[in-house]
């Protein structure tokens, strides 16, 4: 008789296995599913958990150098991919708790339905339980679920022995109309069937005496904040539930150089060389890198990279306005679009190539359009910084931004898009003559005291709402690329949600750059850039401007003295100039297409009038 075979001694916790409940892309981790978001899976409901509860271990590194540096993090790292047989992913969290049954009409806390096991279903109907479509949340980004007692007995408030008043609680529909009004709370305590109608008005949890509870149910074991927020009743599934605040920037010189890409990892220890003056560290330092890599460093390329680092951090010096390093990304990234990167100069691994058409840009000086550049090579990093809730970035400007960890982490989540792009610029002298005209100045103060008076309205301290962005130049560029965008849609062949338009508005810039929005194919084989050629730009702009002097919802449209969310849009809808949200980066605001080709009344108001009258 053999001994039995010795016991391993076990050197940790067993690896847990959670089941799994249904997938979204990567991007949408970022734009659509993210930290602190209601996902809906089949009949259930989830909300997505904080990134301190990712598994990352296998998730890849995104480095981008200037948009990590503004934002605090050493890096940024894509949400981690799973597939059928992993044990791990992108953890979520049951929410709402509060449930119904289809059926018996329960309405209850989902642990009181005595759920079998692995199952979420009645357990005396064996129907599947329906999440509450309602949820409470506040502009601090807490939530909770919907307050279903008190809004039922908000006339006879008479608790019993258990807090509440001892009774069930029934939802259901009446079906006559698909209104609020048709959605029934009743308790089995007697007092009368009220339906949902009202629970959406400002006042109306307030005037219940119900308070914002402070939670944070995407965080694990979050204390509860002590809030004063006024909360909001809002539909599980409404956009202002989750409003991502994402930050962006593109890769170039000398950070998109395939000699930094390489060094990513290590550059933290090469800038502690640098700061101690020690070139022969550096070069031992790098020496030992080229085994790794099989590369050949270049020791000035890298010492020129550690002195660009120094140069940003000395231009810095005196800013004091809280996005002004965002500001600062723009206008390197604006004067690097300007100045190109023939694809002669740079090696197969570097993130950016940026050059002058082949054909001369002299047949678009009529439309006052100037350096156009092809990109063809681009990388852009969009990192989830935090999101909101009920209020959103663009509405108010000093919106709360909830964090997406309980402890602060040293990355962030983010995705990267390669592709291409088209760069043009308008002639600054004349955009300021035509800015100068009465009338176009008098359009874009209307714009800007709608846009100032809704971001007052909305703002916790009124006085310290910043200047509105609406200048006559920021309308007509933001117009002008949402024209192109429409008419390559039709005109190329792309989708008009696969392009983006990126802004240089400021009294130094005046430039769009059209790019690819999406990781996928769309328009990553040169399509776009060959829209960029000088003959075919100016075809499509005088087929854009065409497109753009008539719109079905003429004259209606044309004549609008304010319309969009607080009238921050003038000649702008649907019809004509509006883009799907994720192309716009003012949230389809600050738009008119007068100032492109004028009005019936006054064509001279328009940027290109001269242009359409030949």
């Amino acid at each position: 008789m053999t001994p039995p075979p010795a016991r391993r001694r076990r050197t940790g916790a067993p690896e847990r296995s959670y089941p799994r409940r249904g997938s979204v892309r990567r991007a949408q981790m970022i734009t659509t599913y993210g930290v602190g978001s209601l996902v809906a899976v089949d009949n259930e409901s989830f909300i997505v958990a904080g990134t301190d509860s990712w598994n990352i271990s296998d998730a890849p590194t995104v480095f981008e150098h200037r948009l990590a540096r503004v934002l605090g993090v050493k890096s940024f790292r894509l949400p981690p991919a799973s597939d059928d047989t992993s044990k791990d992913g992108v953890h979520v969290r049951r929410f709402p708790l509060w449930h119904s049954c289809p059926k018996c009409a329960s309405l209850q806390h989902v642990r009181q339905f005595n759920s079998p096991a692995g199952k979420n279903e009645c357990g005396d109907c064996e129907e599947d339980l329906v999440p509450s479509r309602f949820v409470m949340a506040c502009g601090k980004g807490h939530i909770d679920d919907f307050p279903y007692w008190k809004w039922a007995h908000r006339n006879n408030r008479q608790e019993g022995e258990t807090g509440l008043c001892g009774g069930q609680m029934r939802l259901r529909t009446s079906g006559k109309t698909a209104s609020l009004r048709s959605i029934l709370i009743s308790c089995t305590c007697g007092v009368p069937e009220v339906s949902m109608e009202g629970a959406f008005t400002a006042t109306a949890l307030s005037d219940l005496k119900v308070f914002c509870s402070g939670k944070r149910p995407w965080l694990k074991d979050a204390p509860t904040d002590r809030c004063s927020e006024r909360p909001r009743t809002l539909q599980r599934g409404s956009s202002v539930a989750w409003q991502p605040i994402v930050r962006t920037a593109l890769s170039i010189p000398p950070w998109s150089d395939e000699h930094f890409t390489k060094l990513a990892t290590d550059f933290d220890e090469l800038r502690k060389l640098h700061v101690d003056g020690n070139r022969a560290g550096i070069e031992i330092y790098l020496k030992a890198i080229t085994v790794r890599e099989k590369y050949e460093f270049s020791v000035e390329k890298v010492i020129a990279l550690l002195e660009a680092e120094n140069h940003e951090d000395a231009g810095a010096e005196g800013e004091v306005t809280s996005d002004s390093a965002f500001v600062r990304l723009r206008k390197q990234e604006y004067e690097r679009l300007i100045a190109g990167q023939p694809e002669k100069e740079t090696g197969r691994e570097d993130q950016f190539v940026c050059e002058h058409p082949l054909s001369s840009a002299a047949g678009l000086s009529p439309y006052g359009v100037t350096g156009p550049m092809l990109v063809k090579r681009l990388r852009e990093v969009r990192a989830l910084k935090a999101f909101s809730r009920v209020d959103t970035p663009e509405t108010r400007t000093d919106v709360h931004e909830a964090a997406l960890s309980l402890e602060e982490l040293d990355w962030l989540p983010a995705m990267e898009v390669q592709g291409e792009g088209v760069f043009l610029r308008l002639d600054e002298e004349r955009v300021d003559d035509w800015a100068r005209s009465v009338a176009v100045a008098a359009r874009a103060d209307r714009m800007r005291d709608n846009h100032t008076r809704m971001m007052r309205e909305r703002a916790q301290d009124p006085d310290s709402v910043p200047d509105s962005p609406a200048s006559p130049r920021m309308v007509l560029l933001h117009t002008l690329a949402h024209a192109l965008i429409n008419e390559w849609s039709l005109d190329g062949g792309y989708p008009a949600a696969s392009l983006r338009e990126r802004l240089y508005a400021s009294d130094t810039m005046a430039g769009i750059l059209i790019c690819t929005a999406t990781s996928d194919s769309a328009g990553s084989l040169g399509g776009l850039v060959a829209q960029g050629e000088p003959d075919r730009l100016r075809k499509s702009l005088d087929s854009a401007l065409d497109r753009a002097r008539w719109c079905s919802a003429d004259p209606l449209c044309v004549e609008s003295a304010g319309s969009g969310v607080g009238g921050i849009n003038m000649a702008a809808c649907h019809a004509c100039v509006l883009l799907p949200e994720t192309s716009c980066e003012h949230n389809n605001g600050l738009l008119d297409r007068a100032l492109l080709i004028g009005t019936p009344e006054d064509p001279s108001i328009g940027f290109f009038s001269d242009v359409l009258r030949h």
